[in-house]
């Protein structure tokens, strides 16, 4: 962005670029809610350079300047770099355990080619939106009696439910293809008056992201509203 001509008018690629690094800071956690929330109804009300370039100019990943540079046409922005999520080295954790109390596994954990869990009189939450993954073919065993386990997996991922339900259930509805390059995921088991739940969910940035664009649509409607 050219400092030198702050009164140029800023275009929607340029105010779409500002949203993106300010969702990018959200995640990174530079920024809180409040914060993000105020900046990004600033950057899509922004009419010129100089509207928009505090917004982003205390960002240490970016630098007191941001390059409004339009991305390649097509560029997902939602898209997964699965190569990215490949990695070497042993998985962070192998297995959960719950009895009377639960356990969690989230956020950027490895998962390696086997998870086993077992929860009875208890809960556990495994979450692969944000994982890496040290295998391609992972097995999630999940057991349960008189108890609950929650799988949640990003909707790009390739999912695979066997489990079997006595009593109790075992949820086969996110079994799926994913997107080309997905690691897959078998998630087995058994569940004894108890329950087993596999459902597929956006990621955080990709809720940012979409939040980001109904805005964005309302504050078009908006101006648009104010022009006819």
């Amino acid at each position: 962005m050219s400092e030198e001509l702050p009164d140029l008018r800023a275009s929607d690629a340029d105010r779409e670029r500002v949203a993106e690094l300010l969702r990018d800071a959200m995640a990174e956690g530079r920024l809180d809610m409040a914060e993000f929330e105020e900046r990004l109804d600033a950057a899509y009300r922004a009419r010129t350079y100089g509207e928009l370039a505090p917004l982003t100019r205390d960002l240490p990943a970016h630098g007191a300047r941001v390059s409004m540079v339009k991305r390649p046409g097509g560029e997902d922005a939602a898209a997964v770099d699965w190569a990215a999520r490949m990695v070497a080295g042993p998985p962070t954790s192998t297995g959960g355990f719950a009895f009377w109390s639960g356990f969690g596994r989230r956020g950027g954990w490895t998962v390696g080619r086997r998870f086993t869990a077992f929860a009875m009189w208890g809960g556990g939450e495994i979450d692969l939106r944000e994982a890496r993954f040290a295998e391609r073919e992972v097995e999630i065993r999940c057991f349960t009696i008189m108890g609950g386990i929650q799988v949640t997996v990003p909707p790009e991922l390739n999912v695979v439910v066997k489990g079997i339900g006595v009593m109790g259930g075992f949820d086969d509805r996110a079994t799926g293809v994913g997107t080309p390059g997905s690691p897959r995921v078998v998630v087995t088991g058994f569940a004894l008056m108890g329950g087993v739940g596999v459902e597929r969910k956006l990621r955080k940035a990709e809720k940012l992201r979409l939040k980001e664009q109904r805005r964005r649509e309302e504050l078009e409607g908006e101006q648009r509203g104010r022009r006819d």
